[in-house]
């Protein structure tokens, strides 16, 4: 096993992996930006370097200056978490050039499956159903216009290079062509440095299942069930819950998109552990849709009811060992919903919501656990992803994960900012949702029928602000605030007193 770890990431993802990596007696070694100088990754791991400011491009997308600070603290391995440099192959190809593994699959298999039009190649070749779409990119308008064509409108304008809803248009008639392939390879352009486009048939309301793969390197391959990520907000997954409503009341269904998922992963010669995204329809027909060759934001679901720490699983075989069960040992108890809790404003567009954490109260209790990256006095950037902790619940059922992620996210507490909380629990109230009755196209529906937020009195906000600032004025005199975050606090309390 390794003696010590690189963290190439940041924010919760990185508290967790160094967490896992303490419970393995492994030594973690942080990376940090300008922004993150006081991160709680940087506090809780056992060493950190710094390798530039802000931007990403000059910190967390630097190979150069991420392998040196693993050479120079002696790190044997990396892991890049989600995101960032997690699925550039260049990356894995420059850590096995360097003599670091990469905690991931082999660049070989990154490869393969990075673009997204050669996955949909190598699937279709293994045998499973796949979404009508073009193999090859679009490398002009003229083109696409021809393949929008044969598709038939509507069609999805998707970025080959990657996921995570960047580069993804849908384009409901051929007028609308042109500008949205403008506007989706330029997007693609700035989150991947590729601005290659592919079309897919739009599928109208879809469920968005995956399936989590686990491989080692010597050819042993298993999945470990399927995740239910329909409820996305502009491409963007926020809800995600294991097992899927939809595939337990069809159980047939996770046995053929766990053999469909293993078809591609063999396809690729794939090791450590990844997600085969799939979209289904209404009748149960599912179409391969894409991989993400690392792990995944929602794995805690996942851990929850198959009771496998996914983090350790990737270390494990990282370092050469072999997958310690088969498939006919996983087993699925119960139920997990995970939040992914970011600093943004749900009634103002969800705009992004930077700032300093003024309290934090966090939520505990049978069947919570809470992945977080933030504490209190802790500045929220605005240079990178809003995402500040995962909520996760588990249940014997649905019914009761449902009720322990309503009663935590009512117990969740955070000022200094605005999040989305307040958000997830209109959702958990929406009928629909607690039928199971959901699909990509659930949370617009749900903006277009959500009741708008309660409007204050006339004149209330500015008595609002007159009580806060004289409670501050006196917590100030009589010397109780020391710092900032005593000032947030002193701030939302006078706030509070006026509003009881």
């Amino acid at each position: 096993m390794f003696g010590a770890v690189l963290i190439a990431n940041r924010g919760e993802i990185a508290v967790r992996i160094v967490r896992a990596l303490r419970e393995m007696k492994i030594r973690s070694i942080a990376v940090f930006s300008d922004a993150d100088r006081g991160a709680l990754h940087v506090r809780l791991a056992d060493e950190a370097e710094h390798i530039g400011p802000a931007a990403s491009a000059e910190s967390y997308l630097r190979v150069d200056r991420i392998l040196e600070a693993a050479k120079k603290h002696g790190a044997q391995a990396i892991h890049p978490g989600y995101g960032f440099l997690s699925e550039n192959a260049g990356f894995a190809a420059a850590c096995a050039d360097a003599g670091i593994v990469f905690i991931g699959p082999s660049a070989e298999s990154i490869q393969r499956l990075g673009s997204k039009t050669a996955a949909r190649i190598l699937a279709k070749q293994a045998g499973a159903p796949v979404v009508p779409g073009s193999e090859d990119p679009a490398t002009n308008v003229e083109q696409a216009r021809k393949l929008a064509l044969e598709i038939g409108y509507p069609v999805l304008l998707k970025a080959a290079a990657g996921g995570g809803g960047k580069g993804v248009r849908r384009v409901n008639e051929e007028r609308e062509l042109e500008s949205a392939i403008r506007d989706a390879a330029s997007e693609a352009e700035r989150a991947f440095h590729n601005s290659e486009i592919y079309l897919e048939k739009f599928i109208e309301k879809p469920r968005h299942i995956e399936i989590q793969i686990a491989g080692d390197h010597y050819g042993n391959l298993v999945h470990l069930g399927e995740r239910e990520c329909s409820l996305q907000r502009r491409y963007q997954k926020i809800v995600e819950e294991c097992p899927s409503p939809f595939v337990a009341r069809h159980q047939e269904m996770r046995t053929a998109m766990g053999e469909a998922a293993l078809k591609v992963a063999r396809a690729a010669a794939y090791d450590n552990l990844g997600t085969v995204e799939f979209l289904a329809d209404s009748q149960g027909n599912f179409y391969f849709l894409e991989v993400n060759t690392r792990l995944q934001v929602e794995h805690p679901v996942t851990e929850l009811v198959t009771g496998y720490d996914l983090v350790q699983l990737q270390l494990r075989i990282a370092a050469g060992e072999a997958l310690p069960f088969t498939q006919k040992d996983v087993r699925w108890r119960g139920w997990a919903m995970e939040c992914r809790v970011c600093a943004e404003d749900p009634d103002q567009q969800f705009l992004p919501s930077p700032g300093t954490i003024a309290q934090l109260r966090e939520p505990s209790g049978p069947g919570v656990r809470l992945d977080s990256g933030v504490y209190p006095g802790w500045t929220v950037p605005l240079e990178y992803d809003a995402l500040l902790a995962k909520l996760v619940t588990w249940g014997p059922d649905r019914n009761t994960a449902i009720q322990r992620l309503r009663r935590a996210l009512a117990e969740y507490s955070i000022t200094g900012i605005q999040t989305n909380i307040s958000f997830f629990l209109d959702i958990l109230d929406d009928p629909e949702f607690l039928a199971g009755d959901i699909s990509t196209a659930f949370i617009p529906d749900f903006l277009a029928r959500r009741k708008p937020p309660t409007k204050p009195a006339p004149g209330l906000d500015l008595a609002v602000a007159l009580a806060a600032l004289t409670h501050f004025q006196k917590a100030r005199e009589s010397a109780t605030i020391a710092s900032n975050a005593d000032a947030g606090r002193w701030l939302s309390e006078g706030r509070g007193r006026l509003l009881r």
